[in-house]
Parts: structure tokens; C-alpha cells; sequence
């Protein structure tokens, strides 16, 4: 294999496991789902039904019948490079578009058709539809990705970052569903044609069909195989003629012994087969993990042999161990062949759970039901030891065996007042963003993908206090913290989408030096007046002039700005530095009455990693108002397309009563601007 062969396979391997650890936030709440419309059955089944069980029913089916929905928004949200939450929002967006374009009347109106009717069934399987979830979510997590952080022209800029991001999923999906519209009913008509072939093939049939209705799932088109066997599209109706029971052996449309046999199949394999396979998984994961796989696969095994919903637990290893979902198809499609062989026959109103099973014990269609018990514990053991060889042996990454988990530790001792300050640390001994690419975290650990591990300063991430540093292989690190690692996380996301974050963690990480001050200017409460100093010769502006809304619209405090025109940058009044940050481009003064002044050089130039700045002071020094601080090469802001504002902002304002900017719009450096009480 070359080597670009091998970088883009390893690529892959990233992608699918991010896209099966996504999953894992709408399919956790599917078991619960499950149990709720399995109990309603149930009672149903026992001949009480009233309010309670339509409440159960509805409660559960209000889960289960939105689950592209929840695919759709859980995949945007997990696949975005940051965990937003206008991520979230675009993929429902995305979503919407094809449920909306592709709804039969819409293709209807789209097609010029005279009548309803005249539309492609394969449309009736938009509703719902999995793959289409599954499309929408990858779809507006690479919007997101990709536009979260463009800026428009002024006249467009209420649309720039991500605003733009729904809008940008919206019309991609739009392509999507356009490409749908053609492709899509055919696609659907080669499947039913398809299974109307094999379903002359008897049990052969039955055993293909069952293997392709579980390779189809991922794509939703399962429908319309399932619409050639279970419903009457090809005179076949096995479900409802199973359920029809005596009415439908009288009129001759039922036969014991061949009716329910594309269904009886998947009882072995829900109620026994698979939780024989979360087993499996459960004891092939590290022991660190095994807790926490342990509570997924019990959640899941439960919900599938007690209803019959299996997507909980399949969609745990669909994508991250695809050969793994394969072979279940494969042992899927062997117990429905042997049970057609035999005629053991049973059906379902719901799916192949315990529930259904029960009720179909009872149903004079029904024959030899309670042979596909045994045929289950066998399949239990195939599913079983056929699971822990494919796992072992091909080292399929199942729930609790990711590569990139390492051991179960302790937490980190952390306040919050300290996670920005360990946020910031570890972030510039990254690399900062030149070379971080991802974060991420799962529940103790950062899962961090730069570009080259060995820029990577380990043991200054380690003073940080976090009690490991694991490098898994050049680009991917982890960094061990423990469960309040996301806050962590929140606050070097943070860091990462730049100025607006940064600043707020700048204010964050003075607040532990300033303490000390703080108590002394407590005991001395001076509410004297300070004369204020332009900091450069330039343009002196209000703060709510500043091309920065985080400063314009005053989330840090008040304060002015000058537009520079020479590159010595002088103090604007007299104080203490408390706080230097590590790409140079603001400080904190203190003064001796105790407000706090952030010098605050450019607009988003903490991304330029401290390159255009020379600093003449040191935290802890003594400063004079006009005194020179710092030099800033303003041609490379410019080069970098970056807005050269020098800001003042005075980020306490509970120790800051009035406030007076009075001079000419165009001022020099140590000029006398105005005063701050």
C-alpha cells in the first residue's frame, strides 16, 4: 500500500469513527423509546387499552418516528469541528429541505403530474428516512466547517460567519434533493423489482431478503424491499395476513407454514442474537471502558429483546466495525432461511421483540413458534463467539475499544475560575492554531488532531496539573484531565475561533493574579479621578465604532480605540501589568485604585501568534502613563487582512463610575483624551 493509499485510508478510519461516536447522542435515547411503545404493545396485547397505553405509545413513537430528525441534527453537532450549536440548527435545516422538496405533493407539483397517485412510491419513503439523516448531518457539519468563520462584504455582513452556515446547508441540500428526485425512483423500483424476483426462491429468497434488509438499513431503501414482502405491493402481504389470523386462513390468503415466513426469522435474531452480540462487545472492550459499555449495551440488548428495536445497538457498531454490521446481516439472513426451510412461522405488528412474540403465540397462523426459541439460543452462540472472533481478530473498534481511550483517572482538581487559565496552557503548548486542526473530548479526555505531535510541548501540558499526555501517533494527541474535561474543552474551543473568545479568556486569566490587588485596593477605596492618554498617534474613535462586536457593543466594558498611524504603542494611564497573554497582543493594567485597563492591539491578530508585536514591559512591572510599552509592525496586520484598532477597555465595570472621552478626532500619543473616575 503507498503511503498516500495508507493517509487516506487512516483518514477514513478517523472519519467513521467521529461519524459512530456522533451517533452515540441520538441513539442513547432510543432505548427509553423502545420501552416505552413495547410496554404499550404489551398491554395492548393483554386487551387493556385506554388513555395510559396511547400516552406510552405516542410518548415513544414521538422518538422513533423522528429518528432521521435526531440523526440529522446529532450528526451536525458532533461532526463540527467545535460542538456548536448553529451547527445543530443547520442540520435540521438540511433535513427539512428534502422532507419538504420530496414530499409526494411536492413532487407532484415539481413532475407536473394530473394526480397524487401518479407519484413514485419511493417517495412515500422520504418520511423518516435514515440515510437522508444520516446526509443532512454530514452535509451542515462541512458547512459549518468550512463557513462558520468567512466574513462578507459590509452590506452582507448580518449573513457572515455562521449565519451564513444554515443558509449555505439549505442550498446544498437543495442540490442533494434535486440529484434525489431522478435518481431515487429508480433506485426504489430496481429494489422492489428485485425482491419480487426473489421471492420465488422459497427460503433461498427468504434468506436473501433478510440479508438485504439489514445491508439497506443505513440507507432507509430497506422500505422497499419490506414493501415487497410484508405489505401487498407483490400479492404477498405476510404481515398482514399473519396478523388477519382465522379470517385470512378461511379465505385461503393465508398458509400455515408459509405465512410469517418473512418475519419469523428475525426473532431469533432480535430477541437472542443480538443481545448474544452486545455480550460480545461488552467483553472485547479495554476493562477501563467496560463500565460504560456495559450500561449502552444492556440499555440496548434490552430494547431489542423486549421490542424488537434494534437501532440503539446496530448503529453502536454500524460505522465504526461496518464488517462487523455486515457479518449480523449475513447471520441475519441464515436464520431467516432456516426458518422458512422448516416452516416455523410467527409474526409481528411492531418488530421480532419478546412482546410481539408473545402475541403471536396465540395466533392460529402461527406454526411451531416455539421452535424459534431453540433456534434462537443457537443463534445466540453463533452471534456470540461469531461477534468476539470478528472483534479479536480483526481488531474492529467496537463501543469501549477505541484506540484513542487510554486509562480511567482521576479528576482533575480544578476551579472554575482555573479551567480558562489550564485551557489557555494547554492550547498555546499545542501549538495554538497553526497547529491544532480538531478538539474534542469524550468523558475524561481531550482528543486533540494537529499536525505534527512532535511540535507539542508535553511537560508544559503536564504542569498544567492534568495527570497524563498520550500521544496516539503523529497527529493525534490526548490529553487526560478527567470528568470536567468539558470545560476544558468549551474554553480551548474558545481560544481556537479567535479574538471574540480569546479576549473573554484573557479577562478570565487576569482575575487569579489580580486577587491580591483586588484586597488592596478593597482596604483603600479611592475613588479619585484618572486622567486618560491616547496609547498612538491615529483616529481616536468610541468603542462602539470597533469593528469587533464584542467590544463594540461593550461585553468587555467601556472604553475608546485609536485607528494607529505610527507603530509605538504608549500606556494610557498609570498602573501594575497584571496580565501579558502568550501571542503578545494584549495586556492588563492595574491601577492603585483598582480598575482593571485591557490594551487590547488589532482585531483578531491572537491568531498571529504574537508575530507583529515587541513588548517592553514584563507582568508585575510598575508602568507610568506614556510610557512605551510596545511596538506593533502594522504593515503585517495589514498583510494579514488584519483591523489594526488599539483598544482600551476597562473590564471591571463595577469599579469604574463615570467614564469621559473629550477630544479631537485626530489625537497624538500621551495626549490627554479624557478622565475615569
Amino acid at each position: 500500500m503507498t503511503e498516500s493509499l495508507y493517509e487516506e485510508e487512516e483518514e477514513l478510519k478517523a472519519y467513521m469513527q467521529r461519524m459512530g461516536r456522533s451517533l452515540m447522542l441520538p441513539v442513547a435515547v432510543l432505548p427509553a423509546a423502545s420501552l416505552l411503545v413495547g410496554i404499550a404493545n404489551w398491554l395492548v396485547g393483554l386487551g387493556i387499552s385506554n388513555a395510559g397505553t396511547t400516552f406510552l405509545m405516542n410518548a415513544g413513537l414521538a422518538i422513533l418516528n423522528h429518528l432521521a430528525l435526531l440523526f440529522a441534527v446529532g450528526l451536525a453537532l458532533g461532526m463540527s469541528k467545535d460542538k456548536d450549536g448553529s451547527a445543530a440548527l443547520a442540520g435540521l435545516v438540511a433535513y427539512l429541505i428534502p422532507q419538504t422538496v420530496l414530499a409526494a405533493d411536492s413532487v407532484q407539483g415539481l413532475l407536473h403530474l394530473g394526480d397524487i397517485t401518479e407519484v413514485n412510491p419511493a417517495f412515500n419513503t422520504m418520511d423518516n428516512n435514515v440515510f437522508v439523516g444520516i446526509i443532512a448531518g454530514l452535509v451542515a457539519a462541512e458547512m459549518y466547517n468550512r463557513f462558520s468563520q468567512v466574513r462578507l462584504p459590509m452590506a452582507l455582513s448580518f449573513f457572515s460567519g455562521k449565519r451564513l452556515v444554515p443558509i449555505m446547508s439549505a442550498l446544498s441540500m437543495l442540490g442533494i434533493s434535486a440529484i434525489l428526485l431522478f435518481i431515487w425512483p429508480s433506485v426504489y423500483d430496481v429494489l422492489v423489482s428485485f425482491g419480487e424476483s426473489i421471492s420465488q426462491l422459497g427460503f433461498v429468497g427468504a434468506g436473501l431478503y433478510g440479508l438485504f434488509n439489514r445491508l439497506l438499513i443505513p440507507t432507509g431503501l430497506h422500505h422497499a424491499l419490506n414493501s415487497v414482502f410484508w405489505f401487498d405491493v407483490a400479492g404477498i402481504n405476510d404481515i398482514g395476513n399473519f396478523l388477519a389470523g382465522q379470517q385470512a386462513l378461511d379465505n385461503g390468503k393465508a398458509i400455515i407454514g408459509q405465512t410469517g415466513m418473512y418475519q419469523a426469522g428475525f426473532f431469533p435474531v432480535m430477541m437472542f442474537g443480538l443481545p448474544a452480540g452486545a455480550l460480545a462487545i461488552y467483553q472485547c472492550a479495554r476493562p477501563e471502558k467496560k463500565k460504560q459499555t456495559a450500561s449502552l449495551m444492556l440499555a440496548a440488548a434490552f430494547a431489542a429483546f423486549f421490542t424488537g428495536v434494534t437501532e440503539p445497538l446496530e448503529f453502536s457498531f454500524m460505522f465504526v466495525a461496518w464488517p462487523l454490521y455486515v457479518l449480523h446481516a449475513i447471520f441475519t439472513g441464515i436464520s431467516l432461511a432456516v426458518s422458512a426451510f422448516f416452516h416455523w412461522t410467527a409474526g409481528f405488528a411492531f418488530s421480532a421483540g419478546f412482546v410481539d412474540y408473545f402475541l403471536s403465540l396465540e395466533n392460529p397462523v402461527a406454526n411451531y413458534p416455539l421452535m424459534l426459541l431453540l433456534q434462537g439460543l443457537v443463534f445466540a452462540a453463533i452471534y456470540y463467539f461469531g461477534f468476539r472472533f470478528a472483534i479479536k481478530k480483526f481488531n474492529l473498534l467496537t463501543p469501549g475499544r477505541e484506540t484513542v481511550d487510554g486509562e480511567e483517572t482521576p479528576d482533575v482538581a480544578v476551579d472554575n475560575s482555573d479551567f480558562s487559565q489550564m485551557a489557555a496552557t494547554i492550547y498555546e503548548a499545542l501549538g495554538g492554531k497553526e497547529n491544532i486542526q480538531t478538539i474534542d473530548n469524550c468523558t475524561t479526555r481531550l482528543r486533540l488532531q494537529v499536525k505534527d505531535t512532535a511540535l507539542v510541548d508535553q511537560e508544559k501540558i503536564k504542569r498544567t496539573g492534568v495527570p497524563g499526555v498520550k500521544v496516539i501517533d503523529q497527529t493525534n494527541i490526548q490529553v487526560i484531565v478527567g470528568t470536567q474535561v468539558q470545560f476544558v474543552a468549551d474554553e480551548m474551543i474558545k481560544l481556537y475561533q479567535g479574538t471574540q473568545y480569546s479576549i473573554a479568556n484573557e479577562k478570565e486569566s487576569m482575575q487569579s493574579p489580580i486577587k491580591e490587588v483586588k484586597n488592596q485596593s478593597e482596604n483603600h477605596p479611592s475613588k479619585k479621578e484618572l486622567a486618560l492618554y491616547a496609547p498612538v498617534n491615529g483616529r481616536l474613535i468610541p468603542i462602539t465604532e470597533v469593528s469587533d462586536p464584542v467590544f463594540a457593543e461593550k461585553m468587555m466594558g467601556d472604553g475608546y480605540a485609536v485607528i494607529p498611524e505610527t507603530n509605538e504603542i504608549f500606556a494610557p494611564i498609570s498602573g501594575t501589568i497584571m496580565n501579558i497573554f502568550p501571542t503578545k497582543h494584549a495586556l492588563g493594567i492595574k491601577t492603585d485604585t483598582g480598575i482593571e485597563v485591557l490594551l487590547h492591539m488589532g482585531i483578531n491578530t491572537v491568531e498571529l501568534m504574537g508575530e507583529p508585536f515587541t513588548l517592553y514591559v514584563k507582568e508585575g512591572q510598575q508602568i507610568n502613563r506614556g510610557q512605551l510599552i510596545a511596538e506593533v509592525d502594522l504593515s503585517l496586520l495589514e498583510k494579514a487582512e488584519k483591523k489594526t484598532d488599539m483598544i482600551v477597555v476597562f473590564t471591571n465595570g463595577d469599579a469604574v463610575e463615570q467614564l469621559t472621552i473629550q477630544a479631537n478626532p485626530f489625537v497624538k500619543a500621551n495626549e490627554r483624551i479624557g478622565e475615569v473616575k
